[in-house]
């Protein structure tokens, strides 16, 4: 069965450095939550996969995706790898709550030869703006 990932922004975050702040600012036994309102309907696919995160209009890194856990809110942890695995940069629009990402769009954490990764990231976002990356 292909792995499904899912994309999330990682608001507020202005770089990889502070996701990775984030991620070991939040990390207890090796795990992080991430709360979500929705149940995904895919989740079974996602188990294995990894949640990919926006940074800027780019996606630059990964976690992988343990399991899921009911809250006792009525919301859910995706609980992930503490692990974050940087990626070759893919342009991404900014979205609400997560979406889906299949296994053939997935980043790949080699890097491309084409020298985005090496962008700033406020000019990745001016171009990826006017549709030039």
């Amino acid at each position: 069965m292909p792995t499904l990932h899912l994309t999330k922004v990682a608001f507020a975050c202005r770089d990889l450095e502070a996701l990775q702040r984030r991620v070991a600012g939040r990390t207890v036994g090796g795990e992080i939550r991430v709360v979500t309102r929705m149940r995904p309907k895919r989740m079974d696919e996602l188990i294995g996969g990894s949640l990919y995160w926006i940074v800027k209009h780019r996606l630059i890194a990964g976690q992988q995706i343990l399991r899921f856990e009911d809250r006792p809110d009525g919301r859910i942890d995706i609980v992930c790898s503490a692990e974050l695995a940087t990626v070759s940069p893919m342009p991404r629009r900014a979205h609400q709550g997560w979406r889906y990402l299949e296994e053939a769009d997935a980043p790949s954490s080699e890097d491309d030869g084409s020298g985005l990764g090496a962008l700033p990231p406020r000019l990745y976002g001016r171009l990826a703006a006017l549709a030039l990356v």
